[in-house]
């Protein structure tokens, strides 16, 4: 059995050598190379319909060794000057992957490359419409912050319905877990279009992104036990792919930039509508995506064509000066 703290000691910036080396370590003696995208790729059993998901960059800033701190089965970086996050994101999704292949779980294991700046691994496997996608009834990621969600949305959109969530939890005995639609964007949303249920379970980290993230030991043992124990003949497949289903929470808003009507029918919604109501409901999580795209408020401004912009990077650069004078 691998080390989670051995595993989340390496910063892994995608297309670092630390990343290299932390995949040459752990994954290739269990999955052997990765594809020419970078992505690890093992199948147990015979066409099996579970695909299980995780990825092996992180939004480290810098990469290398860090340490690390465990209080009270609490995983946390030793110094937050060194390591701008802990990196449990996607690290312990890693993990729990290599746990379920040592214990003979059947299902496409997946550990993507390059999740961080877009789901790049996971987009060209299905651009590529590799074979195995077509026998899929689920792709689940490991991928999620907390202890209770079986994600439903992702970025306002269905890609998992609420029966499937239900008969997740119930096929691992683990009643906290509970349908969220409040997903942002991982892996396993490439796959909606194709595949009936994709979803992302929580692992029991928080604060990802943030040198304040940490993971909780004690729920991930308690994941893997029941993970390991799943009766996966109770989950159901409902979802239609080919039917997209957005998340409409529409009420009159009040922001920054003025009061807005929103709307309840989902016919008369235009997809610039769609995207204004998961910006404003999931402002954090869109920033997030933003920022692992690699935008600065500025660059994203620029890129919108936003005239102010300019004037607004002077803004923040003498507030930046004010604050810390």
């Amino acid at each position: 059995m691998h080390s989670i703290i051995e595993m989340l000691r390496y910063k892994r910036p995608e297309g670092t050598q630390t990343q290299r080396e932390f995949c040459e370590r752990f994954l290739e003696p269990t999955f052997g190379k990765p594809d020419i995208h970078g992505n690890y790729i093992l199948q147990i059993g015979n066409k099996p319909n579970l695909c299980f998901t995780a990825h092996h960059d992180t939004v480290h800033n810098s990469e290398g060794m860090q340490q690390l701190i465990v209080i009270n089965d609490v995983v946390s970086v030793a110094d937050s000057r060194v390591s701008n996050c802990l990196g449990a994101d996607c690290t312990t999704g890693v993990y729990i992957l290599l746990c379920m292949i040592e214990h003979g779980i059947e299902g496409v294991y997946v550990v993507h490359a390059a999740e961080e700046v877009g789901c790049r691994g996971s987009g060209a496997i299905v651009f590529d419409d590799a074979e195995w996608i077509h026998q899929l009834d689920a792709v689940i990621s490991f991928d999620r912050y907390g202890d209770k969600s079986v994600i439903t949305h992702q970025m306002g959109y269905r890609t998992c319905s609420d029966e499937f969530a239900k008969s997740f939890s119930e096929a691992l005995g683990l009643p906290q877990l509970k349908a969220d639609d409040g997903g942002s964007y991982t892996d396993s949303n490439e796959y909606a279009g194709i595949v009936s249920e994709c979803t992302n379970i929580s692992v029991g980290y928080y604060n990802q992104h943030t040198k304040n993230e940490t993971q909780d030991l004690e729920y991930l043992d308690l994941l893997v036990t029941a993970l390991l124990a799943a009766d996966w003949s109770k989950l159901v497949f409902v979802r239609d792919p080919d039917v997209v289903d957005p998340l409409y929470t529409y009420n009159r808003k009040s922001s920054y930039y003025g009061t807005f009507d929103s709307y309840s029918g989902r016919e008369s919604m235009s997809e610039k509508d769609a995207l204004l109501d998961v910006v404003c409901n999931y402002p954090e999580e869109v920033a997030e995506l933003l920022e692992a795209y690699g935008f600065t408020s500025y660059s994203l401004m620029e890129e919108c064509h936003i005239e102010d912009a300019s004037q607004y990077a002077s803004y923040m650069d003498n507030y930046a000066l004010r604050r810390y004078m």
